[in-house]
């Protein structure tokens, strides 16, 4: 074998690049980019230009998969399964860690303490040095309910079965009352029902129980247990008990089996139980009317239980820990001073100064975790790899400024560099000049969004991008200058005394009329002052960063409504029913069920979906297809643009007023070139969080509340929403703005200012003005970050 001399490298240090060629995945035009390790690469573009099929898509999927394929088979069973990415070549991959803006669950159990371990870290440090001592840790847990039994078993000892008497008891820390969930619901009984009638004169009021209906109200007269002709005020204790509580009961109604149930546990059933924002309208407003959820008076909103509450370290019970700021709580902790435990103080010490470093100090760990923003999920989830020994590792952020206040997103750098320091490699999905102008390496892909993307634009450092022409180029420097006349307000919305989390008894008053923008650091009482004090009544429209529900069923058409005029325009140029236009319905091909795909299930192994072989992936039966409007068949229409169909439904033979208007707000928006038939699943989070704009656009309000709209949009899509933001301006509208985005703190005609820091540090006005005012006084942060932006 040749020897290998001191200037010849050795072989393994010439794997310094990741390779992707020939990428396709959604819009990705055979792309092919390298990738330098132990690097931060920023990936930008338009949105829908195809930024995150590279990198999450493509690049992390296939690490993941590569690594989930090194379990055994049975393992594999119980792990997702995911297919090899559409690429010709991917090499020189290492193992990555995804940190996105996936919301986390919003389940009522889970808190920001739970999701990060620092609730377990906690629970074992009360067991052991908490007076007087309960328990194991288990005692200390909102989810673990007090159980205890007894009983007889069998066991088999020695050749011969043994009967013994056992007992056990689990003591758990979790409140009886609520169940830990911290509150309890109640029902208004003067929404079910008007008890001066009786039944058969329509007592009950709830939505679609109609007194002819025999299968809802025709249950409760006929059943035998009720007089159906006395006033309900009038009923006796039994009554009353048997209407409202009782227990499931087979009855024979007009010759017909039925089930009677008490009437709260049917509307519980039949309507709590579900998700809201999955109900009809008109019953998620009765829900809302009827049921009223109030702090659970036993704990006090702690979810724990009285023994769990009355064991105290240094004076401080588990639920006064979890309900301080964290950065209050980093305090506490470091002032213990205990041996026995001093491994897993040092644990937990770290775990919160994490959070204070990353900017999340204001949280408590008591914060229901649903109620994070995708910023604030995705800055929890980095909490566990910042003090992470590990090398050599790929580490995947989705827009990790999202959320975060200019004087912030220094911190949210230094952490990245940070992690780039230690020898891993950084990829990031990002459009803030900020964090884009500390990239090693730039990756721009476009030039366009959807159809008219999915090509690299330009590869190399910052400096090349800012001369090479393309659109993140062109408008890398760009300062939106300040408005040279503001608007004069046409009234004032009055908040007084506003108190919602860390407010500190707000007055402010929001002038009506202009475009008013709500700024502040991470955590300084924005959101508290706008949604906790606007009252939600007839006039105001409210678009906020809750994730659109849609699964790969649903597009464009289905999600805005757009495809209820377009169906009934086709039912009555051929003379058929509307349900035929419906790939969820009648007209649905039956070999596929209208998803144009087949799939098939390989158990572990990833399920293939292939082109259904009847419909060509259609979706509609080959006979729907012969119905046509203008010429088109309806899948031709779904397979348009947005641009081609707004010129299509616009005149002509298909000339549809109330297509033209919705596909108007859409263009209007951005998103003109967005198919109509895309499902959602593919949309990048802008494209969603316009789409969502776009469909508000049509409710009817005098005031419109937008919760960081800028969110996943380019520099380029920017100038585009405040366009459309003085549009609704000038046709009448007042517009409430939550935002961090320098340009449309510029674009502004009013500015609040939250402050001066986060959580118990911020909760006041800081400044009201101008933005003009705001630069010249240079008074708060907002003052100094946009002077600093505006040069």
């Amino acid at each position: 074998m040749p020897k290998r001399t001191d200037t010849q490298p050795h072989v393994a240090d010439s794997h310094d690049l990741i390779r992707v060629h020939g990428a396709r995945e959604n819009n990705l035009k055979d792309v092919s980019v390298d990738i330098p390790k132990r690097r931060l690469t920023v990936f930008t573009g338009v949105s829908g230009s195809g930024k995150s099929s590279l990198v999450f898509d493509t690049v992390a999927a296939e690490s993941q998969r590569l690594i989930n394929e090194t379990y055994s088979a049975f393992v594999q069973g119980f792990m997702p399964t995911l297919a090899r990415p559409e690429v010709d070549v991917l090499e020189g991959l290492t193992t990555a860690i995804i940190v996105d803006q996936q919301r986390m669950g919003a389940d009522p159990r889970s808190t920001v303490g739970t999701a990060t371990d620092a609730n377990a870290m906690l629970r074992i440090l009360f067991s052991r040095l908490g007076t007087p001592h309960i328990g194991s840790p288990k005692a200390f847990s909102f989810n673990v309910p007090s159980i205890s039994g007894a009983g007889a078993v069998t066991v088999e000892r020695g050749g011969r079965t043994v009967k013994e008497r056992r007992s056990f008891s689990i003591t758990g820390g979790m409140c009886p009352r609520c169940e830990g969930r911290g509150a309890v619901s109640d029902i208004d009984l003067t929404q079910l029902f008007d008890d001066s009638k009786s039944i058969s004169e329509g007592a009950i009021t709830i939505p679609g129980w109609k007194t002819d209906s025999w299968w809802t109200v025709g249950v409760y007269a006929n059943s035998g247990f009720l007089d159906p002709d006395k006033p309900i005020r009038r009923y006796t204790e039994k009554e009353m008990q048997d209407f409202l509580y009782r227990e499931p009961t087979k009855v024979k109604v007009k010759g017909v089996n039925l089930t009677y149930e008490g009437l709260i546990p049917k509307i519980q059933k039949s309507m709590l139980s579900k998700d809201k924002d999955a109900l009809q309208p008109h019953i998620r407003a009765f829900v809302e009317r009827a049921v009223t959820f109030t702090t659970c008076p036993d704990c006090e909103g702690t979810r724990l239980s009285e023994a769990a509450r009355s064991s105290r370290i240094a004076g401080i019970s588990i639920a006064d820990a979890c309900a301080m700021q964290i950065s209050d709580l980093a305090a506490w902790a470091r002032d213990l001073d205990e041996p026995s435990v001093a491994p897993l103080l040092g644990t937990l010490r770290q775990a919160l100064d994490s959070f204070v470093e990353i900017g999340l100090g204001y949280l408590s760990l008591d914060r229901p975790s649903g109620t994070l923003s995708g910023g604030e999920a995705q800055r929890v989830k980095m909490i566990r790899h910042l003090g992470s020994s590990l090398t050599d590792t790929t580490y995947v952020f989705d827009e990790p400024t999202t959320g975060l206040h200019p004087h912030d997103i220094d911190r949210m750098n230094r952490l990245l560099l940070r992690l780039r320091d230690k020898g891993n490699t950084v990829l990031v999905v990002e459009h803030k000049p900020q964090t884009i102008a500390i990239a090693d390496h730039v990756v721009d892909l476009g030039p366009g969004a959807g159809t008219a993307g999915g090509a690299v634009c330009y590869e190399g450092d910052v400096e090349g991008l800012r001369t090479s022409g393309t659109v993140t180029g062109r408008h890398l420097s760009d300062r939106t200058a300040l408005r040279e006349a503001v608007r004069k307000p046409a009234g004032a919305l009055e908040i007084r005394g506003a108190s919602t989390h860390n407010l500190r008894d707000v007055d402010v008053d929001v002038p009506l009329g202009v475009l008013t923008v709500v700024t502040g650091v991470a955590g300084s009482g924005k959101s508290s002052l706008i949604h906790g004090s606007i009252p939600r009544e007839e006039g105001v429209v409210s678009v906020d960063q809750g994730a659109i529900k849609g699964s790969r069923r649903s597009n464009p058409a289905t999600y805005t409504g757009l495809l209820d005029p377009i169906r009934k325009a086709f039912a009555k140029a051929n003379d058929v029913k509307p349900a035929l236009f419906s790939a969820n319905s009648e007209g649905a091909c039956p070999t596929c069920n209208g998803a144009g795909v087949v799939y098939t299930d390989l158990a572990m192994m990833a399920g293939v979906a292939t082109t259904c072989e009847d419909c060509e992936g259609k979706r509609y039966q080959p006979a729907v297809l012969e119905y046509h409007l203008g010429g088109r068949d309806i899948a031709e229409v779904l397979a348009m643009s947005v641009t081609e169909a707004e010129e299509f439904f616009g005149s002509g033979e298909a000339k549809l007023p109330a297509a033209h208007r919705i596909l108007e707000r859409l263009a209007d928006v951005g998103l003109g070139y967005l198919s109509l038939g895309q499902p959602l699943t593919t949309l990048s989070g802008g494209e969603r969080q316009r789409l969502k704009l776009a469909t508000h656009m049509a409710d009817k309000g005098g005031v419109y509340v937008l919760d960081e709209p800028t969110t996943g949009l380019h520099l380029a899509d920017v100038e585009q929403l405040l366009g459309l933001l003085d549009r609704l301006v000038e046709s009448g509208k007042s517009v409430i703005v939550i935002e961090h985005h320098p340009a449309v703190m510029a674009h502004a005609d009013w500015i609040i200012d939250l402050g001066p820091g986060a959580g118990h540090d911020g909760g006041r006005v800081v400044f009201e003005g101008t933005p003009a005012e705001l630069v010249a006084a240079r008074s708060t942060l907002t003052g100094e970050a946009l002077a600093q932006y505006l040069g």
